[in-house]
This record gives structure tokens, C-alpha cells and sequence, in this order.
């Protein structure tokens, strides 16, 4: 289907002019990648994000000559492989073994003590004997409780990002969970994640109006052919492309800053 830009009447494919305004359709083409109908005047498609300008003959000669270029682990290899062989064919030479240490002497006998007399022989005295037969008990330490995998004190921080409407100080949270973030109003194409119907001047908002892509930690924002446009920054932002969205930027859907919204990171 075609939406018209000027009155958003869904026209048949291949349409060159609206049905309910007769305004000129914007040509279309469909996107190589994914299938998807784009604009021929686009840059990137709107669902999968494919770069749609043709590529240049200084892009194609830089693949070429990358792909001829050899890995360095092909030629360091023969280099090694005969390092490896010069060491192996050398002889390894064996240490003489040490002599043997000599023996040494014999300590010469102690003499034996002479007898003492009977009158200054003492009797030894006996051994004590313990007065309790019981053995000592040593006490074993316990050992210590294992620490459950969900407490340890190192925890990786999940980066959060939010939507504050201005106009009602109205926070949205981004759900975390898709790569495309649709924002518009409830209709039978593409349901919107991001509703703004229930918002004042939600009539200036077209109901397919912007996406807000996720790649890895980096949020991106497009305008997807809406009738009033997408401003970042108080400056419009042209179909098919798209801008790096950053903490504190401000995205206004529609002309007059009636609908405006602050990106938050957390």
C-alpha cells in the first residue's frame, strides 16, 4: 500500500495519484534486502535499516583489493615452521656428570662415664601418669556456605533509555526487548510501540511517523514518510535518513513543536 502524504489514503500498489485527493504518489521501489516498499529518493529502508544508495567505484576497488590482500598467519608460517627445524637439528650437548663427594670420617667414640658411688645414687622418680584417659577432641571449623550465584557484588548495568513528553511531563520507557521502535497512532498496518494518541495535537502526528532503531548500545531515530515531518533539535530530519539519538536530544513529531519529546539515557 501507498499512503498518500497529503490526506493519508492508503492506495493500491503501482498508484500514481491519490484516490481521495488526487495528489501525486511519491514513486516507490522495494528494498533488496528485505522486500519492504521504500521511496526511490530514500537512503536507507525503513524496517531493516539497508543502505539503498548505489555503492561507488572507489568502494568496490577498496573491497577488491581487501579481499586480495594475504593474512598475516600464511606468511609468518613457512618462517616459523624452519626456525623449528634449525633448532631441531642442532646437537643438544649432555653436562659431564659431577664426581662423586668423598666419604667423610668416622667421629671418634665417646668415653663411658664412670660410675657414681651408692650413697649419691638417687632414685628416678616415676612418670606421671595423666588422671583422665580420655583423648583430647579437636574441634573441626564448619565449612563455609557457598555463595548463591545472584549475590555476588560485581553486576553489569543494563543502559535504559526513556521518553519524556514535554507537553505532560509523561514518561515512556523503551521496551527492551525489539530492535525497531514504532511511533505513531493504532492502525492496521503497523500498530505502534510507542502510542501518541493519547496525547495533545495528536492529530499533526501521522499514524506510521518515526522509527527508533537499537543497534548494540547506539539508539537511531527516522522519519518513515510522515505527513508534518520529524524534528531533532528544532531541525528537520529528512526521509531515509536517520540520526544518532543522544541524552537530552529533543524529537518533535510534527510541525510547531506541539508534540515534543526529551531522550533520556540511564
Amino acid at each position: 500500500m501507498i499512503v498518500c502524504p497529503n490526506c493519508n489514503h492508503q492506495n493500491p500498489e503501482g498508484a500514481e495519484a491519490c484516490e481521495a485527493c488526487y495528489s501525486p504518489l511519491p514513486a516507490t521501489s522495494t528494498c533488496p534486502q528485505c522486500g519492504a516498499t521504500v521511496q526511490t529518493d530514500a537512503t536507507f529502508c525503513g524496517q531493516c535499516g539497508y543502505n539503498l544508495q548505489p555503492k561507488t567505484a572507489e568502494s568496490e576497488a577498496e573491497e577488491k583489493a581487501n579481499s586480495n590482500e594475504l593474512p598475516a598467519t600464511e606468511v609468518s608460517a613457512p618462517e616459523s615452521i624452519s626456525n623449528q627445524e634449525s633448532e631441531a637439528s642442532q646437537p643438544v650437548s649432555t653436562p659431564a656428570p659431577a664426581p662423586a663427594p668423598a666419604p667423610a670420617p668416622a667421629p671418634a667414640p665417646a668415653p663411658a662415664p664412670a660410675p657414681a658411688p651408692a650413697s649419691e645414687v638417687s632414685p628416678s622418680p616415676e612418670p606421671e601418669t595423666s588422671s583422665s584417659s580420655t583423648p583430647e577432641v579437636v574441634a573441626t571449623p564448619e565449612p563455609s556456605a557457598p555463595t548463591p550465584p545472584g549475590s555476588s557484588t560485581t553486576q553489569l548495568q543494563v543502559q535504559t533509555a526513556r521518553l519524556v513528553h514535554v507537553q505532560s511531563n509523561t514518561t515512556l520507557e523503551l521496551p527492551q526487548h525489539l530492535d525497531v521502535i514504532h511511533m505513531g497512532k493504532p492502525n492496521d498496518m503497523i500498530p505502534p510501540d510507542i502510542d501518541v494518541s493519547g496525547f495533545a495535537s495528536s492529530e499533526i502526528v501521522s499514524r506510521v511517523h518515526a522509527d527508533i532503531r537499537v543497534e548494540a548500545d547506539a539508539f537511531y531515530i527516522e522519519d518513515v514518510g510522515s505527513s508534518n515531518g520529524t524534528y531533532v533539535n528544532n531541525l528537520p530530519l529528512a526521509k531515509g535518513n536517520r540520526h544518532r539519538l543522544r541524552h537530552g536530544d529533543r524529537i518533535a513529531l510534527g510541525k510547531g513543536d506541539l508534540m515534543t519529546f526529551l531522550f533520556q539515557l540511564s
